[in-house]
């Protein structure tokens, strides 16, 4: 039903800093200026992420692909039959987000979601804002995009029953979290339980180790820009860091993760922790932040070891 995670929408006052953010530090490149926003590219595609002037401060929509207008046409009707809101896009605002089409929903704890089709591809090649090898992204989208919620419970019914993402993992320490595929990708959609509703970060894929590297001796030039330290994930391989935004939320800067083949993939609870090693989490408690600790330690004594490259042919 859906395809990929294809942009993310964010409303900031602090426009200005996000395009220096975006440009100097992840690569990205600044496009398509004007009195209301601009956008971010990152491949081909016109715009993966469009900033917004305006008096809220984080993430406003995610923008999930889907294959043409009929599927639009047959999510629409499934999320409204379910007793959801869904609301059709104005033809203006289909060509600010650089769609042929779209439809808004929200989910259960209020996060806006807008479902499209047929993003415009740019007519210029990608010209990235600092010296990057690119994005991996293609068929398996902008990335991935994790959500913080009250209640697992509440909040995966949604996604699950009603739009179709498939389970890939999940761990219960050192905080419960669910991981979701559509594509090759290990996981385009995440939800954490933390106690609080909100948009926990989005992860861009660079095509290089270096990329994430360079990237990361960048980001501990700025007091307080690392949000999660180097380390790399247990579940789906990737090497990366977390870098805070100028916004409510973090970007996952990262290389390496493993492509999966959904007609065959069978979820596992990841036992041992969400990461081999690093990624020390500065937005957990005390308490947390211990117990990952020792999840990672253990990991380590039992010698548990990823393949040192995991990429399939995309």
């Amino acid at each position: 039903m859906l395809q990929s995670l294809g942009y993310i929408r964010v409303a900031t006052t602090r426009g200005d800093d996000w395009a220096d953010f975006a440009s100097g530090l992840l690569g990205m490149q600044v496009a398509e200026r004007s009195a209301s926003g601009f956008d971010l590219r990152i491949d081909d595609r016109a715009a993966r992420l469009l900033i917004g002037h305006d008096a809220a401060e984080g993430v406003a929509a995610m923008g999930w692909e889907v294959a043409d207008a009929d599927a639009l046409i047959a999510l629409a009707a499934r999320i409204s039959d379910a007793g959801h809101r869904v609301e059709r896009g104005t033809a203006a605002a289909a060509e600010r987000r650089r769609v042929r089409d779209f439809v808004t929903a929200w989910d259960p704890a209020g996060n806006r979601l807008e479902f499209f089709h047929d993003a415009e591809t740019a007519s210029a090649p990608f010209a990235p804002g600092r010296a990057i090898s690119g994005f991996r992204t293609g068929a398996l989208g902008l990335g991935h995009a994790v959500l913080t919620t009250r209640s697992l419970d509440a909040l995966l019914p949604f996604y699950v029953d009603l739009l179709g993402f498939r389970l890939s993992d999940y761990a219960l320490r050192p905080f419960k979290a669910y991981f979701f595929h559509l594509n090759a990708r290990h996981h385009s959609f995440a939800a954490i339980e933390t106690g609080r509703e909100g948009f926990h970060h989005l992860m861009v894929e660079l095509n290089s180790l270096d990329d994430v590297g360079q990237g990361y001796d960048l980001a501990q030039l700025e007091e307080g820009r690392v949000g999660v330290t180097l380390g790399r994930h247990s579940n789906d391989f990737m090497t990366s860091f977390y870098a805070r935004t100028p916004s409510d939320f973090m970007i996952e800067y990262g290389w390496g993760g493993r492509s999966i083949d959904p007609a065959r993939w069978e979820p596992f609870e990841c036992d041992y922790g969400p990461s081999l090693w690093g990624h020390e989490r500065g937005w957990l408690t005390d308490a947390q932040r211990e117990v990952a600790r020792r999840l990672r330690l253990g990991a380590a004594a039992e010698g548990r070891r990823a393949p040192d490259f995991v990429r399939g042919s995309d």
